[in-house]
């Protein structure tokens, strides 16, 4: 594919993907400019690398970022909201991505990259999926050119998830969420969840960084996983059998969808009632049209867990 010779706008340069997406496109040689609420966080000091402070809410900043850029890749995203800060799926999902746009079009800026997630549609039943789609929808509006990535969950050892299956592996845990818990449809949560296909944080960050020049993924949209598709209770024996000091008393064990409705977003409790709603669904997708438009072989997962691992913090 060509080299990619402008400057990328960034969003979400410090969160998890962010901070692999942003590796990836210095290994491509590209210089960046990243919207950060704090320039400390970047994870990287780089001649090439340009913060500006500020938000998606903030026209300012984003006219900031957009000088001197000729395409961006849109990141920012939450999965639980934070109402007291103003953190909710419509304004940081829909409004974000809408503010965005409109700074791009004052800019003249065509090129735009987005992070989407698998099970984004209109009638999801849950509100992060719906907001997802919601942005989607105002991308390919938008009348610029653009590559939409909607991957099922990304893993990697600095990611939150793989993070929290650690300390359900490894720790003594007590209080409501005992064992490695996952939410079980029936009275006694035994009919089991949705299934997922869990995908390399660097295989996305390099599809990302690759879209920018690769012209067969202009205004298309690609859901992305891994080659494997797990059960829950399968993916936490998966890591189990790899993580240093797993507990033998530490099994997965189904917490009952009802139940976990009636906790989800209470004081201690680390997930909220679109997390529940959600690990019903299947989570999974094709992958042969990422992998043949991009060139890429996307990495299994336990030989890649087995690999990083000893990594997780």
């Amino acid at each position: 594919m060509a080299e990619f010779s402008g400057c990328v706008a960034l969003t979400g340069g410090t969160g998890f993907v962010g901070r692999h997406v942003l590796s990836a496109l210095l290994e491509a040689n590209i210089r960046v400019r990243a919207l950060v609420r704090d320039p400390g966080r970047l994870s990287v000091k780089d001649a090439r690398v340009e913060a500006v402070a500020g938000s998606l809410s903030d026209d300012a900043s984003l006219a900031r970022l957009m000088e001197g850029a000729t395409a961006i890749i849109h990141l920012v995203g939450i999965i639980m909201e934070v109402s007291t800060r103003g953190q909710t799926f419509e304004r940081v999902h829909v409004e974000g991505t809408k503010n965005l746009i409109a700074a791009a079009r004052r800019a003249s800026i065509t090129r735009l990259v987005h992070m989407s997630a698998l099970g984004s549609r209109p009638d999801a039943v849950s509100d992060y999926h719906r907001t997802k789609w919601a942005a989607e929808q105002a991308v390919r509006d938008a009348d610029m050119t653009f590559t939409i990535f909607r991957p099922s969950i990304i893993h990697g050892p600095d990611g939150e998830f793989m993070q929290m299956i650690k300390q359900f592996a490894c720790r003594r845990l007590a209080g409501v969420l005992p064992w490695m818990p996952y939410f079980g449809g029936g009275l006694l949560g035994k009919r089991g969840a949705g299934r997922l296909q869990p995908v390399w944080v660097d295989d996305v960050a390099r599809c990302f960084a690759l879209a920018l020049t690769n012209t067969a993924s202009e205004n298309e949209i690609y859901p992305m996983g891994g080659p494997d598709v797990y059960a829950w209770p399968q993916l936490f024996e998966v890591c189990k059998r790899h993580l240093p000091r797993a507990r033998p008393a530490n099994r997965p064990k189904a917490v009952p969808v009802w139940y976990a409705k009636l906790i989800a977003g209470k004081p201690g409790v680390p997930f909220n009632r679109d997390q529940v709603i959600m690990s019903q669904e299947d989570s999974i997708c094709q992958i042969a049209k990422v992998q043949e438009d991009f060139g890429v072989q996307l990495a299994p997962f336990e030989e890649t867990f087995a690999e990083y691992a000893s990594q997780i913090e």
